[in-house]
């Protein structure tokens, strides 16, 4: 295997260890949820302990959380799943500059390329929490939405956390994009706004009971209580 040290072709059998790491340790997760926002959110931030509430109403019925292992929402989003009790995951990212994982993972995988990660993402969710966030996070919100929309992966839920931060963009899609025709009024029902994590929590929960689970997500979601207030 000398030959293809340090050559074009020996990276791809890097890529594809990625790959079999990632579907090994993951494959028994049961129903998740991916949360994604800014790195740079502060414990002290509504988006930070936003995070933490619906991650831990989500763990409570009995799903995973999968997030990026680092700071911010992702801190937030980890720290919420142990909080409920339930399993927290980390797919975290070797960059430039060090991404210092956080320590609330119970799970932790480590990649080298976003694509692979990204992969992820996506193959083991069963809903998406866009919190506030920068390039990364609005890369992977449209990539749900693209994936959507072309049906390469099963419709599940996508939940946009935070009014205020989304509804100048929400505004342009809708005014640019369905005016013009660059997409259909219906593209805009794949995703759901709120400011509430009670009720983010239980659009993700009544999406899944009231449609059939894939094989592989063998844990019972409940029904999330309705009289259980809204605070953070």
């Amino acid at each position: 295997m000398e030959e293809f040290a340090g050559t074009e072709t020996w990276r791809v059998f890097r890529i594809m260890s990625e790959f079999v790491d990632g579907f090994e340790s993951l494959r028994n997760v049961g129903p998740a949820v991916s949360v994604f926002g800014s790195a740079r959110a502060r414990r002290n931030d509504w988006s930070y302990k936003a995070t933490m509430k619906i991650t831990e109403l989500l763990s409570r019925r009995g799903y995973s959380i999968i997030s990026g292992g680092g700071p911010g929402i992702m801190e937030a989003a980890n720290r919420g799943a142990r909080r409920g009790k339930g399993l927290s995951i980390g797919l975290n990212i070797s960059l430039p500059t060090e991404q210092k994982p956080n320590r609330f993972q119970d799970k932790s995988l480590v990649f080298r390329h976003f694509f692979s990660r990204k992969v992820m993402f996506v193959k083991y969710a069963s809903g998406y929490i866009i919190m506030p966030g920068g390039f990364g996070t609005l890369d992977e919100f449209f990539e749900s939405l693209t994936l959507l929309q072309t049906g390469k992966i099963r419709r599940f839920p996508v939940v946009m956390m935070g009014k205020k931060y989304w509804e100048g963009l929400l505004r342009w899609m809708e005014k640019v994009m369905v005016a013009e025709g660059t997409i259909s009024p219906s593209d805009l029902e794949f995703f759901f706004l709120t400011d509430d994590p009670h009720q983010a929590a239980e659009h993700i929960i009544q999406f899944h009971l009231e449609r059939v689970r894939t094989v592989g997500e063998r844990r019972k979601v409940a029904a999330l209580p309705p009289e259980e207030p809204p605070t953070l």
